[in-house]
């Protein structure tokens, strides 16, 4: 009974160390959590982690202290390799907590790999004080010694860590030769999503931290305080002037408008992959299915290059309209065709058709490789043709994919990309390829631009697509009684 008791302690015990290890490990990535910013002249914009991958973010802002000889780089140094050593004890303690959803082996063992990745940590955190002490040492203050108030967490929770650590490993169970290291099916899968799910936290959801610039009057270069806190002014400021509201109502409309394009011709990729697999030669189908594949890779600065010279005013098409007699010198009566409007939305699809329409196929291609070859051969005892198995058999086990995308397109509606509508931009049709996504790039970056107000757009383009997907989802299951959330 007593042994039971002990080991739902250490259980219940580990939970804490978990729990702290994924803060901890989270928080490496926010800058106003860094715990060895030891001086101020490192940057509150560098998080933990790069402040120990990257030696240049560190004296990025000192470049000129440490080239006058003001401050010299040894302090630098020793705030690095602090950084170095605390994030390689945070990985040591995340090995420990993977490691302890195992059973009683493995569990022992990850208790001495989490103690020693306490141990490492605390070194580190001990060589912050040593870096703090360096840049007081300093003359006249040069090196402006700080503090960190986020270091006594983070030296509260790796003492924590180490104490349970090694008070778990004397209560619980002692090893079992004959058990050996076993972890759940179900904590093996969940420790193989892990890594991407990390992946998509830190490009996903931690840049959404970004999304407190749309409530500070917010300058590149300058700081966010409570001193240019402006609450919801920019959120209104969109919608204050006439000329604001029209830019915003031009730019929902062209995205609308070639987003739904591509919605109405979504089914375009599950067509050509269900042809292309009907071509009976497969040296012919291969080379038709990298030719196809291949632009996906091109860059649209290469694409426009190419477009430039077939439809510029002395391009290919000008050139032989003055072949066919049709105009006699194409660099006067040459049509520029790219700096008219007429028909530009439909122009733009059949560009990103034209480049995506292989590498969009292939899920399809995938998905029809599957299909159960028992139902072919029925259909064709019934009689059934090419084009009815085509109809009845291909298309029917295609479908679910199909609607998945579509929903996922659906959600997407709002995001055209940039790359594409910012090299097919000029002075003639830039009112008309006004997309959202180059809408926010050109707040943001342009002469004019607005870091808050560009923020503020791009939070309402995340949150107006979160919101179709669950509405697309919803609709779906009311509709097919399936869903993909």
């Amino acid at each position: 009974m007593k042994g039971s008791v002990e080991k739902g302690a250490g259980d219940y015990m580990l939970y804490v160390t978990r729990l702290l290890t994924g803060v901890l490990a989270i928080l490496a990535f926010i800058p106003s959590f860094n715990p060895v910013r030891a001086s101020k002249l490192v940057s509150d914009q560098v998080a933990l982690f790069t402040s120990a991958v990257s030696y240049s973010s560190l004296t990025k802002e000192s470049e000129f202290q440490l080239r006058s000889g003001i401050v010299d780089s040894t302090m630098f140094i020793l705030i690095n390799v602090a950084a170095i050593v605390l994030i390689i004890g945070i990985l040591g303690m995340v090995a420990g907590a993977c490691l302890s959803l195992g059973n009683i082996n493995l569990k022992r063992l990850s208790l001495i790999i989490s103690a020693i990745g306490g141990v490492v940590g605390a070194v580190g955190c001990v060589l912050v004080f040593v870096a703090k002490g360096h840049a007081a040492g300093l003359a006249n203050g040069a090196g402006e010694a700080n503090l960190p108030k986020s270091l006594l967490f983070y030296m509260i929770s790796i003492i924590i860590i180490l104490l349970i650590s090694v008070i778990c490993f004397f209560i619980m169970p002692g090893f079992d030769a004959d058990e050996g290291f076993y972890m759940e099916s179900t904590y093996k899968l969940f420790l193989m999503f892990l890594p991407f799910g990390v992946l998509a936290f830190l490009f996903c959801y931690l840049p959404l931290w970004g999304w407190r610039y749309a409530f500070f009057d917010y300058e590149v270069g300058g700081t966010i305080g409570m001193k240019n806190f402006v609450g919801f002014k920019w959120f209104g400021y969109l919608f204050k002037t006439k000329a604001t509201r029209n830019d915003v109502f031009q730019t929902i409309i062209n995205t609308l408008a070639m987003s739904s394009l591509g919605l109405i011709f979504s089914w375009l990729p599950m067509a050509f992959a269900i042809f292309l697999c009907e071509i009976k030669n497969l040296t012919f189908r291969r080379f038709v299915q990298t030719f196809t594949t291949v632009p996906n890779f091109i860059s649209w600065v290469l694409v426009y290059a190419l477009a430039l010279s077939l439809f510029d005013t002395t391009g290919f098409i000008n050139q032989l309209k003055v072949y066919m007699g049709i105009i006699k010198d194409a660099s006067e009566e040459g049509t520029n065709y790219l700096m008219s409007t007429r028909f530009i939305w439909f122009k733009m699809w059949a560009w990103g058709t034209w480049k995506g329409i292989g590498w969009s196929a292939i899920i399809y291609i995938a998905g029809i490789s599957g299909i159960d070859q028992q139902l072919y051969e029925a259909a064709t005892v019934d009689g059934a043709g090419r084009f009815q198995k085509m109809w009845h058999v291909t298309l029917p086990g295609l479908l679910p994919t199909f609607f998945v995308l579509l929903l996922m397109s659906i959600a997407a509606i709002l995001s055209n990309g940039l790359d594409q509508y910012l090299v097919f931009e000029n002075a003639r049709n830039a009112n008309k390829l006004s997309v959202l996504d180059l809408y926010v790039y050109h707040l943001g970056l342009g002469s004019n631009g607005s870091i808050p107000l560009s923020t503020v757009v791009g939070m309402f383009k995340s949150i107006i697509s979160v919101i179709l997907l669950f509405g697309a989802n919803s609709a779906s299951k009311a509709l097919r009684g399936e869903s993909i959330i």
